[in-house]
């Protein structure tokens, strides 16, 4: 089979196409045909030998994240589960290729009326933006604001705040992306790279009541600046390289909750579930704003690292 191989760690030009042989799924477990595999920002900084959630060894085929057809089952699995569309992290690696074995206790089946690469689009970034929307507690009237709100992430949370009724600030970086956001629902829309937009943001609104921090760096500490005493804070991204520099001793000074999500793998399950639900209803539009055939895993890398991409990245496999 056709697939991507990291034989060292480095820069993108380190995923090179070759082939590979076909896995064949073991004991409680499927085999799918991979039709798109997801991309993640931290699958580039994992290439690039930074710590992350998974140890990698290369040589091996990275990548988490696919969506496919389910061609064949390994033993004590229902053989009926064969022609299911489904979505499933392959544990941390062998994504980036024609096919995959995979647990299936991992796969979640795609709902009817669902375009896969949607649901594959969704399989990581719904998930967190769901859970992130619960665990900050969004409620109605509440002053939100979304950075990197033109991203994967961001673009979702942009829609799921707007939906529970919240007047949502999106804040990206460059005027292609801040263009996009009020078509996601954001009610004002801002360039984090101005150094005026705090100042922006507060003469618009007066300040916010949460600050859903995709960015990190000076950005973060900007945005928090502008939380008053019981607003809330939490953080899902790096896009300056740099995590949040919010302490835990200013954040109490201020009287800020800065949340913390702790979630049991069965919960994160259901968050992808309900990414998927809303999906299928309308309700939830994941933006797929580059795709590259898979041999091109390395321009795809190159992209997202050079802060060039829109929403969601995948690679095209079948």
């Amino acid at each position: 089979m056709r697939a991507i191989w990291l034989r060292e760690f480095g820069g993108p030009e380190v995923l090179v196409p070759g082939p590979a042989p076909d896995p064949v799924p073991g004991p409680g477990q499927v085999l799918i045909d991979v039709a798109h595999a997801n991309i993640t920002f931290i699958e580039t900084q994992l290439r690039a030998g930074h710590p992350g959630p998974f140890r990698l060894t290369p040589p091996l085929i990275p990548g988490n994240g696919v969506g496919g057809m389910i061609t064949a089952v390994g033993s004590d699995v229902d053989p009926a589960l064969t022609g299911q569309r489904v979505v499933s992290a392959t544990g941390g690696s062998g994504g980036y290729a024609e096919r995959a074995a995979v647990d299936a206790s991992a796969t979640i089946a795609v709902p009817a009326g669902l375009a896969l690469d949607e649901a594959v689009a969704l399989l990581a970034d719904g998930r967190t933006a769901t859970m992130l929307i619960e665990a900050v507690g969004v409620r109605p009237g509440d002053r939100v604001l979304v950075e990197a709100a033109a991203g994967g992430v961001g673009s979702l949370l942009v829609q799921l705040a707007a939906r529970a009724g919240a007047r949502v600030i999106g804040a990206a970086g460059g005027r292609r992306k801040v263009d996009l956001l009020p078509g996601l629902g954001a009610e004002l829309a801002v360039d984090y790279l101005l150094p005026q937009w705090a100042e922006q943001v507060r003469a618009a609104v007066g300040g916010v009541d949460v600050v859903l921090d995709g960015v990190g760096g000076s950005v973060a500490r900007a945005a928090f600046e502008l939380l008053p005493p019981g607003g809330r804070m939490v953080s899902f991204g790096l896009a300056s390289g740099q995590w949040s520099p919010v302490s835990a001793e200013a954040a109490t000074a201020r009287q800020v909750t800065v949340v913390r999500p702790d979630v049991p793998p069965a919960r994160l399950r259901a968050y992808t579930e309900q990414a998927l639900a809303d999906a299928a209803a309308g309700q939830l539009r994941p933006l797929i704003g580059q795709r590259f055939p898979l041999e091109r895993a390395a321009d795809a890398h190159a992209a997202i690292e050079a802060r060039a991409t829109v929403g969601k990245t995948l690679l095209d496999v079948a």
